[in-house]
């Protein structure tokens, strides 16, 4: 059935009620159920206004009301033993990956959690990252993690050697490209 057209798929419905009438009564049942979870679906388009406002108040009252403790403690600083380079895919969260709690993780995200060669003047936000993590925050373990199906190193290997891409973009992906063709 994945495969087939709406219309088939209708047909093959239309067909086989007309061939076993005693199955209308399931059907009318079961169309039912389909119509009231398809105009569900419909109802539930996201307004980012309402879904932001939505996401912060089950925050607040789930999370942040309930652990005042907690949270008392994060406002005065902190200290994390983990610095975490992540991808920025919204379908990966490293904290619920890592069940990393608030105040465990100095995270930083960015397409296919690169991690540029340390450099003052170029790359400047990984190695401002790395540098406060390190000098200020103390971490003591820096983990980067990547997962499959990453569209950002699919871009890059898929990218031409062609001088076409911007440069700044060039310079990382190139020392990317090798890191992953010479590990």
């Amino acid at each position: 059935m994945a495969g087939e057209s709406f219309g088939e798929a209708i047909a093959k419905l239309t067909k086989l009620l007309s061939e076993k009438a005693e199955l209308g009564d399931v059907a009318t049942l079961k169309i039912s159920q389909l119509t009231a979870e398809l105009e569900a679906a419909g109802a539930k388009r996201c307004v980012p206004e309402e879904r932001i406002k939505t996401g912060f108040i089950t925050f607040r009252n789930e999370k942040f009301l309930r652990n005042p403790d907690l949270y008392a403690d994060l406002a005065k600083g902190q200290s994390p033993k983990f610095m975490v380079f992540a991808c920025s895919d919204s379908r990966v969260c490293p904290s619920h990956i890592l069940d990393f709690q608030p105040g465990e993780a100095f995270m930083v995200r960015n397409i296919a959690n690169m991690v540029p060669p340390y450099d003052k003047t170029k790359y400047s936000g990984a190695g401002a990252a790395i540098e406060y993590a390190v000098l200020h925050l103390k971490v003591e373990n820096i983990v980067v993690i990547g997962h499959s199906c990453c569209g950002g190193i699919k871009g890059l290997m898929s990218i031409p050697d062609d001088g076409t891409t911007a440069r700044q973009v060039s310079n990382i992906l190139t020392t990317s490209r090798i890191s992953l063709e010479h590990p």
